[in-house]
């Protein structure tokens, strides 16, 4: 493998301010999850019964039979927590995202009816609450394709917004393929949303969570009562909103079932969490379908130079005068491992500077020799590479005095008996001065010495020029 597909780098170290409406410090997003009728179950052609995310301790799936608990269980979801879940926030004036499951909407005519008044937005979960992992892949796009048909035929509107949940590695392509998504939500990657590169295309990322999460009454370790899932819904809050005041907002995510957070005895913590959050200004309480229209109207994405997905010929031409006078260096790293996490100046240098580094001492000793002398005959015959050039003027080693030019000459002379190489020094760092202190300092070390910090600068002056070349 030397392309690694997983983006380990995202926003960085400055993400984007997102702009949230009415210059809101946060965006709190709740997902009810609506699964109860669409999950593994013999009345619906499955093999066996469901075994995720109940109070059922241990549970495990029937081969075979049908589990009258489990199925109980799901059906106090939508027979009493749905319409607990359903007053509190239409009490609260709270919008909704609902996750539904094409089945399970089919088979809860009033609860669809009951989300179309609120005017809580119905998103795509699905066909079926089952697992995909294993899934053929044209069995997965045909059930895709039923699920947003059968979405459409009950609630009268195609899903703008796609959740699997039980994924497999082919479900975000196959979704993103349709094009008829404004949103994909399977991935917990970021705070923010982001724009991805697939089947030809930008799709929208507004990351779900599975830690502020109501499923983890159901898993080990988890909440145990209400009050704690309210105080770790409202820790979270707390900290996005502090971030949001030193003005890095963010986009926080609250997941629900209602066969779980619908209990009574749960609920009390999430009516907590709703209460704190309503004490406080800047606090937009949006749609997932709200967010994604405001991000795709104020954070359009950006066609960007990808290095991981150039070819070796276009990599090199980009990048390979980047070291001076060394394309080798920009070829070796081309063949090394690259991802998104190299699509910048930081992560191309950090892939110049592997290859640089694992070169021989001969090889980096030709690098360094590749460096002009500064201020020296062939800077002054116009003969330098325009980067070389561009950094010695901005140190203003193009105006010295005919004295001081001399004087650059003798320590560059006395530097190369010496050592053997160019005196090297990134000059955007410094100035006229600190550079002629520098020579006369250096100059005294020993070649080892010398040779490492040499290839120190040299990668520092990568740096600097691949800043200029990318964000």
């Amino acid at each position: 493998m030397t392309r690694y597909p997983r983006d380990l780098r995202g926003y960085g170290a400055h993400p984007p301010d997102p702009q949230w409406p009415g210059g809101a410090r946060i965006a709190v997003q709740f997902v009810l999850n609506y699964e109860e009728g669409g999950e593994n179950c013999l009345l619906h052609g499955d093999p066996a019964s469901e075994a995720f995310l109940s109070d059922i301790p241990g549970a495990a799936p029937w081969e075979g039979q049908r589990h009258w608990n489990m199925e109980s269980v799901y059906e106090y979801g939508a027979r009493a927590g749905f319409w607990r879940l359903h007053r509190l926030f239409t009490g609260a004036g709270i919008p909704v995202t609902v996750y539904g499951v094409a089945t399970a909407l089919a088979r809860s005519p009033e609860q669809v009816a009951a989300m179309k008044s609120a005017e809580w937005e119905i998103a795509c979960h699905g066909l079926k609450w089952i697992e995909h992992r294993d899934m053929p892949e044209e069995e997965e796009a045909r059930q895709i394709a039923e699920a947003i048909a059968l979405h459409e035929e009950v609630t009268g509107e195609l899903p703008r917004g796609w959740y699997t949940g039980r994924c497999s590695m082919r479900t975000v392509r196959l979704a993103a393929r349709t094009g008829r998504f404004a949103y994909l939500s399977d991935c917990y990657d970021d705070d923010l949303p982001y724009w991805r590169r697939m089947e030809g295309r930008d799709q929208l990322m507004i990351p779900y969570t599975l830690e502020a999460n109501d499923m983890r009454f159901a898993a080990t370790p988890g909440w145990v009562t209400g009050r704690d899932f309210g105080d770790y819904l409202i820790d979270a809050f707390d900290t996005l909103y502090a971030e949001g005041q030193d003005g890095a907002p963010k986009m926080m995510s609250v997941g629900l079932h209602c066969r779980l957070i619908g209990r009574p005895g749960k609920i009390a913590g999430l009516r907590k969490f709703i209460e704190h959050l309503q004490g406080y200004d800047g606090v937009w309480c949006a749609r997932r379908i709200d967010i994604a229209e405001h991000w795709a109207r104020v954070h359009r994405p950006v066609d960007r130079e990808r290095p991981s997905e150039m070819d070796r010929d276009s990599f090199v031409a980009r990048f390979g005068g980047v070291f001076e006078h060394s394309p080798w260096v920009a070829e070796r790293a081309h063949a090394l491992e690259l991802g998104p996490a190299h699509d910048s100046a930081a992560g191309v240098h950090n892939a110049l500077c592997r290859a640089f580094r694992r070169a021989t001492p001969d090889e980096r000793r030709d690098v360094l020799t590749a460096h002009p002398d500064l201020a020296g005959k062939l800077a002054a015959a116009g003969r330098l590479t325009a980067q070389s050039t561009a950094e010695q003027a901005g140190a203003g080693l193009d105006h010295l005095t005919d004295e001081a030019r001399t004087e650059f000459q003798r320590l560059n002379a006395n530097y190369m008996e010496k050592h053997g190489f160019p005196f090297i020094i990134a000059v955007r760092d410094h100035d006229t001065a600190q550079i002629r202190a520098a020579m006369e300092r250096r100059i005294d070390n020993d070649n080892e010495t010398e040779f490492s910090e040499a290839c120190r600068q040299v990668e520092r002056i990568a740096e600097l020029r691949l800043r200029d070349m990318l964000p």
